[in-house]
Parts: structure tokens; C-alpha cells; sequence
């Protein structure tokens, strides 16, 4: 093996580790990318939750006052 061989190798290899690095860095946004939708859907979903349950209390409200007597709430 002479040295150009080597030199090229050494270039290859300089190629590789930039492109792990790279791809260990993106792996790595990814990950904290997908935290922070979980968290997210999280507070979604219980935002939605309190939402329901207002609504379900404001519909059996509307059914009590639907069968109130008149001038009685």
C-alpha cells in the first residue's frame, strides 16, 4: 500500500466519522424533537379533556333548566 492509498483511505474515513457525527447530531435533535411533541400532545389532550367537561356540565345545566319549573333555577 502505497502512501497516496493511504491518504485517500484517511480521507474516506474523515468522510465517514463527519457523517456519523452528523447523523449522531440529528439523531439526537430528533429525539428532544419528539419530547417536546409528546409534551405537547400532553397538554393537548387535557386541554381537550377540560374542554369536554365543561361542555358536559354546560349541556346537564341546560337539561336541568329545560325541566325547571318556570321562574325556579
Amino acid at each position: 500500500m502505497d502512501a497516496a492509498n493511504l491518504k485517500d483511505i484517511n480521507k474516506k474515513l474523515d468522510k465517514l466519522i463527519g457523517a456519523y457525527q452528523e447523523c449522531k447530531a440529528q439523531n439526537r435533535q430528533l429525539h428532544a424533537d419528539a419530547d417536546t411533541w409528546q409534551h405537547e400532545r400532553q397538554r393537548l389532550l387535557q386541554q381537550n379533556e377540560l374542554a369536554r367537561n365543561k361542555i358536559a356540565e354546560m349541556i346537564a345545566r341546560l337539561k336541568h333548566l329545560e325541566h325547571a319549573p318556570l321562574g325556579v333555577e
